[in-house]
């Protein structure tokens, strides 16, 4: 986390990084989407009026990676941010498979990787660890993730308004 608030979110650090990749990278620190997920969001699943700002990962024009990649995800922090700066989506990737390359090649060329092992997919696993810090529950984790549960799924789990102060406590 340290790293991610002293490198990636320092003042000017990605400055470098195109508009719509810089906006799907802060709205993975906060959400944990897979990079594909992000890219497809549009209009349609960027919920930003309600009480409660959100993403829907949603089979809309695409295949997701599994039934249970079908979910919502709160926004907060930078997340929020960069989904208000982007109400529609990101066009420029929603059918183009270049974002992982683009961000990784800007983030190595930068110095803003915390290791070469590292990538834009770790704030995946970032987002993650900030949620197993806080004790946050393996269902509502696996729910946020879009995992299967390695039991069986009973109810329809916690409430949206119940992830978002969950998200809002680890936000960035």
């Amino acid at each position: 986390m340290h790293w991610i608030t002293a490198r990636l979110l320092a003042p000017g650090a990605l400055d470098g990084l195109n508009d719509q990749a810089r906006g799907l990278l802060l709205g993975m620190v906060n959400t944990g989407y897979r990079p594909s997920e992000g890219a497809a969001l549009t209009a349609a699943t960027i919920r930003l009026d309600g009480d409660v700002p959100h993403i829907a990962i949603e089979p809309d024009g695409r295949q997701l990676k599994s039934r249970y990649a079908r979910r919502v995800i709160p926004l907060a922090g930078v997340s929020l941010e960069a989904f208000r700066a982007f109400p529609d989506g990101f066009p420029r990737y929603r059918d183009s498979a270049t974002l992982s390359a683009t961000v990784n090649k800007f983030l190595r060329a930068n110095g803003l990787l915390e290791t070469p092992a590292h990538s834009l997919y770790s704030l995946r696993h970032s987002f993650e660890d900030r949620m197993l810090a806080a004790g946050t529950r393996d269902r509502i984790r696996r729910d946020l993730f879009g995992h299967r549960l390695d039991r069986e799924r009973y109810g329809k789990g916690a409430s949206l308004a119940h992830l978002a102060e969950l998200v809002r406590r680890i936000a960035l």
